[in-house]
């Protein structure tokens, strides 16, 4: 009987290690599911803060667009060439304006001209284009074709294409 009582004792003690480990492996799983779900968060969360920089830095860009469209005192697209050459000093190098047409969009009305300057240097060039990006109106180059002047080869003849943007 003692034997007996032994005996359970022994088979109780490897049941309860059985279950013991079986209760260990489980959580040791559960533990590993729940790790490989923390670092999927934490890409996640990486991806998100990505992608939240980009809305902030976009958001500022339309801003900013929004800002010079209200800004513009500019009633078309010569008067906003006239003021970005003549910011520059070049008013007498744009020898054409040609509208090409107005359209209406979504935001305003959009017109279009080539625009033709002659013998501008590079550092005359630069200026144009730093003046265009940062005018206070929604000027935009479509289209650029440069080149050398027959007369000198340093300067160049520059042929654009702009577009201006007036909201309603």
């Amino acid at each position: 009987m003692r034997e007996l009582m032994k005996d359970k004792k022994i088979l109780l003690g490897i049941a309860g290690l059985v279950i013991f480990i079986i209760m260990i492996s489980v959580a040791l799983t559960i533990l590993a599911k729940e790790r490989k779900d923390l670092l999927q968060l934490k890409e996640q969360r990486k991806e998100m803060i990505v992608l939240r920089d980009s809305l902030l830095l976009l958001s500022r860009k339309v801003n900013d667009v929004e800002a010079k469209k209200e800004l513009s005192n500019v009633q078309g697209i010569a008067q906003a060439v006239e003021e970005v050459f003549s910011s520059v000093g070049l008013k007498d190098r744009v020898k054409t304006v040609k509208s090409t047409g107005k359209r209406e969009t979504r935001d305003g009305f959009e017109e279009e001209a080539d625009v033709y300057i002659e013998k501008v240097s590079m550092n005359e060039m630069v200026n144009v284009f730093y003046r265009i990006k940062n005018a206070p109106m929604v000027l935009t180059v479509k289209k650029v074709t440069l080149k050398k002047s027959f007369e000198n080869p340093e300067l160049l003849n520059i042929s654009l294409v702009l577009s201006f943007l007036k909201s309603k």
